[in-house]
């Protein structure tokens, strides 16, 4: 590793403590072969899983040497060893799942999927029950800690690109859709462009509107809107953010050609940056990228490279974030409560697209919102 890449500091620092002990709830292929893997090469405590599928769980314990592996969600949480609980559940399901997690005074930290919820106002329901039991939540918005989203973000702090003008995000990429989205009526936004609108957040911070178009995909058959999508982030101070989310991204499966990527670039008044995410080659190992250039280093390209990936090496950071902020005593760095804010932007997208127009995060994260924050805490 060279002197350049550790200064851009694309992996975070181990958490202060590694002792606590994980709870795992779910036994899907991202427990399974990304975050238990993340886990264990980053020396984490895992010491039991549970699933509504006993079968799949104990398959997955003995592959990814998990002590104990319970047959119900309730024999978990009763385990008095356990202080941290992994939730891999759908959205729509995470709610009832964290609720019954904090019945239990033993569990200290949550660490949930995104989306947290299906909307904006379960997530808000969702974080204040947290907060009211005195529980720790953090969410897996894990590209956050991909290596080139990470060394873009020293970049920015750092001042090397001076002020952001302007920033886009092009994915050209099939998803494997899984089969508990077929009764949502929406896919893009909610599952892969959560994705891109959480990075932009953490790259420039929060907008102040966006405005989203969408068309379905021609290979989706689950129910949808929006398929292939497109949105543009406003900030106050000109800086415009742009995305577009192609799950079509030609006819690479019926027959004709394949060129599937995710890149990024940032410009801003002293330097540009731009890179490449490697998720696309997965379960290849593809390093994502970064080259930039900047005044400070007089227009030289610098081209620093690593060899750890997004998945599974990204995904040890999120929890390495809840672990260290539970020993430290603060929130997690993706809290819920921050984590709003990229909820905000998932629905402020839908109904854009609805209502063909811009929209102010402010409608839903405003006083004006309440009446709706409130409906979905009561039921």
């Amino acid at each position: 590793m060279t002197v350049l890449t550790i200064m851009l500091n694309h992996n975070p620092p181990p958490p202060a403590s590694k002792d606590f002990a994980i709870g795992v709830i779910g036994a899907g292929f991202i427990v399974r072969d990304i975050q238990l893997v993340a886990y264990q090469n980053a020396g984490y405590r895992v010491v039991a899983i549970a699933s509504n599928n006993a079968g799949e769980a104990a398959e997955v314990a003995q592959t990814r040497g998990v002590p104990k592996c319970y047959a119900t969600v309730e024999e978990l949480l009763e385990d008095p060893e356990i202080q941290v609980i992994d939730v891999a559940v759908p959205p729509h399901v995470q709610r009832s799942v964290i609720n019954q997690i904090l019945q239990h005074k033993n569990i200290r930290a949550i660490h949930a999927q995104k989306p947290l919820a299906m909307n904006y106002a379960e997530a808000a329901a969702i974080v204040e029950a947290c907060a009211k039991a005195g529980v720790k939540l953090g969410v897996n918005q894990n590209m956050r800690y991909d290596q080139s989203v990470r060394a873009l973000k020293t970049l920015l702090e750092r001042g090397d690109l001076g002020d952001p003008v302007f920033g886009t995000i092009e994915m050209r990429a099939i998803p494997h859709w899984q089969s508990w989205m077929a009764d949502y009526g929406k896919v893009t936004l909610l599952v892969m462009s959560i994705h891109h609108l959480d990075t932009f957040r953490y790259w420039f911070g929060n907008p102040e509107s966006v405005y989203a178009s969408a068309r379905t995909d021609p290979r989706t058959s689950i129910p949808h809107r929006d398929g292939v999508v497109s949105y543009i982030l406003e900030y106050a101070d000109g800086l415009r953010a742009a995305a577009w989310d192609d799950v079509w991204a030609g006819p690479a499966r019926e027959g004709g050609g394949s060129d599937l990527y995710i890149k990024w670039r940032v410009e801003g008044t002293d330097g540009l940056a731009e890179g490449t995410i490697g998720w696309p080659s997965y379960p290849n190992r593809q390093p994502s990228t970064i080259r930039y250039a900047s005044k400070k280093n007089l227009g030289a390209w610098m081209e620093p490279q690593w060899n750890e990936v997004w998945f599974p090496d990204a995904f040890a950071g999120t929890m390495g974030s809840l672990l260290a902020e539970l020993a430290n005593g603060t929130e997690p760095l993706i809290s819920g409560a921050d984590n709003l804010h990229t909820m905000a932007l998932v629905d402020a997208c839908y109904r854009s697209i609805e209502e063909h127009r811009p929209v102010n995060l402010d409608e839903f994260t405003s006083l004006n919102n309440r009446e709706a924050v409130h409906e979905a805490r009561t039921n």
